[in-house]
């Protein structure tokens, strides 16, 4: 009876051992433990000042633009760099166990908007007018991001269509 490999969702095959289940179940108790504190410490705050379906919007847009910021700018290297080596620009999760479930997390903006939605909201129900301002000040970067790059396709669009002329 030959062994069947167990691959896990974004391991990255390597020399060294890669995350183990264990390993992504204490990343999930963390993140369990603590939207189990958000819950239990902002319980009575929740209630006298929920957040709107129209405010969620604003919080969905300051969760992307800060997983953003993470996983993909210059300014969140000093988060990705103790789990994530970046040989020629091609970020992959460094070293073994832990260190490269954590290398996976932060090289995934999916994976890191959750967390990122998670403080989001923590601290807007925490703390509801700081939460609002930094609510406000990630979701107009994330405007700003979708409106760069809607002006790139823009440019690059009417460049195509009038070839430059001499």
């Amino acid at each position: 009876m030959a062994t069947e490999r167990v691959t896990y969702p974004y391991a990255v095959e390597s020399e060294e051992r890669p995350a183990e289940p264990v390993d992504y179940a204490a990343i999930n108790a963390v993140y369990g433990a603590l939207l189990a504190a958000l819950v239990l410490a902002t319980r009575g705050r929740a209630r006298e000042e929920p957040i709107s379906g129209r405010e969620l919007i604003s919080i969905a847009a300051a969760t992307f633009a800060l997983s953003k910021v993470i996983v993909r700018e210059k300014i969140g290297t000093w988060v990705r760099e103790p789990f994530v080596e970046d040989p020629d620009g091609a970020r992959k999760p460094r070293g073994r166990r832990l260190q490269r479930a954590i290398g996976e997390l932060v090289t995934c903006t999916r994976c890191v908007g959750a967390w990122s939605a998670l403080a989001v909201v923590g601290l807007r129900l925490a703390s509801p007018d700081s939460g609002r301002i930094v609510t406000n000040v990630l979701a107009a970067s994330a405007a700003n991001d979708w409106l760069q790059a809607g002006f790139r396709l823009f440019c690059a669009a009417s460049n195509r269509a009038e070839p430059y002329r001499r």
